[in-house]
């Protein structure tokens, strides 16, 4: 009968380093692929929200910075229709084969987006608002033997239009000259037979943007028009320089008040990232969507 040594056993022990070397690899896969970014921001955010939750101080900052959310999300929210309904005009403008048209469109979105979006809200806060009213003033001087010589419109002051307003005309067409573009890109990636299927067919050229073209092109731009929003979000704290009192005015008065500025400015750069990265994530909900739409319809 023979004996086998301890080295002799160890030895027949099958052994694999490419199973653990695999497992391993797998694994760091697995981890490579979770969002660290994100968690990394949650964490920071329920830091935040436990010493807003704890802390005499944090819940004092962000009592007085919910009283501007308010209006920096009926600021966001308005300027961006306005911004949507002028950048489709100015869209099709650039799209024209009217020369006029097209000239005028250019015209427009080459000034705006050659300007920084301060510079503008100044302008038309300070200037082109002013310019206007004086317009207003002079029409109802002219009116004067329909509308009597102390009418509305002679009575109409600058100051009579809140800076809110105001904020919102300059965001509107700021952001306007940028929907321009995105339009315009949209429309002109649709196919031109469908324009000439279309004029075959009868329709004139408004009816073919209409019912064909503008359809297919409001699709295609929609997560541009989110990112977008996002960032019109953001610019809104830009208001904050004409005296409105949206959340960033708010942490700027409160700071100013009570010398926190770390934690004040703080809690407002959370809220916004918050805001921000739900919107992305809806952003990027709507357009995995539409892909799998068009992947399915195709």
């Amino acid at each position: 009968m023979s004996l086998t040594t301890g080295p002799q056993q160890s030895a027949a022990i099958p052994l694999d380093p490419t199973a653990d070397r695999s497992a391993q690899g797998r694994f760091v896969d697995r981890m490579s692929q979770w969002p660290w970014w994100l968690l990394i921001i949650v964490f920071f955010g329920v830091l935040i929200v436990w010493n807003a939750m704890t802390s005499e101080l944090y819940s004092a900052i962000f009592s007085r910075l919910l009283l501007g959310i308010g209006v920096t999300i009926f600021t966001t929210l308005v300027a961006y229709s306005l911004a949507i309904i002028i950048g489709l005009i100015a869209g099709l403008g650039r799209v024209s084969q009217n020369p006029i048209i097209f000239n005028i469109a250019t015209l427009y979105v080459q000034v705006i987006r050659g300007v920084p979006i301060l510079v503008q809200l100044l302008v038309i806060a300070f200037v082109i608002v002013p310019i206007v009213i004086d317009g207003i003033n002079l029409l109802g001087s002219a009116l004067a033997p329909i509308l009597g010589g102390d009418n509305f419109l002679t009575r109409t002051k600058p100051q009579d239009v809140p800076f809110l307003t105001r904020s919102i005309i300059a965001l509107a067409i700021a952001y306007g000259g940028f929907q321009a573009e995105t339009f315009r890109a949209g429309i002109q990636s649709i196919s031109k037979g469908q324009m000439e299927a279309a004029r075959s067919l009868g329709m004139s050229y408004l009816q073919a943007m209409r019912y064909i073209i503008l359809p297919q092109a409001i699709r295609r731009v929609l997560p541009p028009l989110g990112n977008d929003f996002i960032a019109m979000l953001k610019d809104s704290s830009l208001v904050s320089v004409l005296g409105v009192r949206d959340i960033t005015q708010e942490a700027r008065l409160y700071a100013s008040a009570s010398f926190r500025f770390l934690e004040t400015y703080t809690s407002l750069a959370f809220l916004y990232l918050t805001m921000t990265i739900v919107l992305s994530l809806g952003v990027k909900w709507l357009e995995n969507r539409l892909n799998s739409e068009g992947r399915a319809q195709g």
